[in-house]
């Protein structure tokens, strides 16, 4: 009866100590790590090593709870932990390689943008400075035409287009006046443009109003001083 109750103590014994007996050492460090891993993004950098990393993990498991071998599921769970390890060091770097690409874009595209505004303010300054000089063409020439019809205004007050014939004067007389062609000779243009008015060349009247042409030819002058040497 002792016999009998001493092999029942002993068998649960051990039971409870085979229940006891301790998990794998890196298990859960490799569940953490894992985990880890998946929050930062680890299969969409490392796909491939992460799938490794996944399927050295679940072998594990699968010794552990399929073959019962703590031993040998801790020697994958530590294969896996290493594994898991160098692959948060090349997350680590891809990140930081991942932000400096980020900072590198975002100062070439702040380098672009001022270098655009650069573009457009010069864009803009040499617009101002072609209206700007439009605007100073226009004056300029503005000030020029002035200038240039006072000047003919004064030309035309000292060379006039017309004479009012005074009392004894004649066409040669008329025609050597200063104002006029300061050259008797040149009397025939001044008779030929008013010969509706002028029967005889040799006789004016007093108060007649004669056209004095001012845009002739030098052809016409040279005939104009024949025509008056012949009379």
């Amino acid at each position: 009866m002792h016999c009998r109750a001493a092999s029942i103590i002993l068998l649960t014994c051990l039971l409870l100590a085979a229940c006891s007996s301790p998990a794998p050492t890196w298990r859960s460090r490799v569940m953490v790590l894992v985990a880890d891993l998946g929050r930062h993004d680890a299969s969409k950098f490392f796909p491939h090593e992460y799938r490794n990393l996944l399927e050295t993990f679940e072998h594990g498991e699968a010794v552990l709870h399929v073959n019962e071998d703590d031993e040998e599921a801790d020697s994958y769970y530590l294969l896996a932990l290493q594994k898991g390890e160098l692959l948060r060091a090349e997350l680590r770097l891809a990140r930081e390689r991942k932000a400096k690409e980020e900072r590198i874009r975002k100062a070439e595209e702040k380098a672009r943008i001022e270098e655009e505004r650069l573009l457009k303010d010069a864009i803009m300054a040499e617009e101002r400075l072609r209206v700007q000089e439009h605007s100073k063409k226009v004056a300029d020439e503005s000030r020029s035409g002035s200038t240039r019809g006072w000047n003919q205004t004064k030309d035309q007050a000292a060379f006039p287009v017309t004479y009012t014939v005074r009392r004894g004067e004649t066409l040669p007389q008329i025609a050597a006046r200063s104002e006029i062609y300061n050259d008797a000779t040149l009397w025939p243009i001044i008779y030929r443009v008013n010969r509706d008015q002028i029967r005889d060349p040799k006789q004016l009247w007093p108060g007649q109003s004669l056209k004095i042409p001012r845009n002739f030819s030098r052809d016409e002058a040279n005939e104009a001083k024949r025509y008056s040497v012949k009379k």
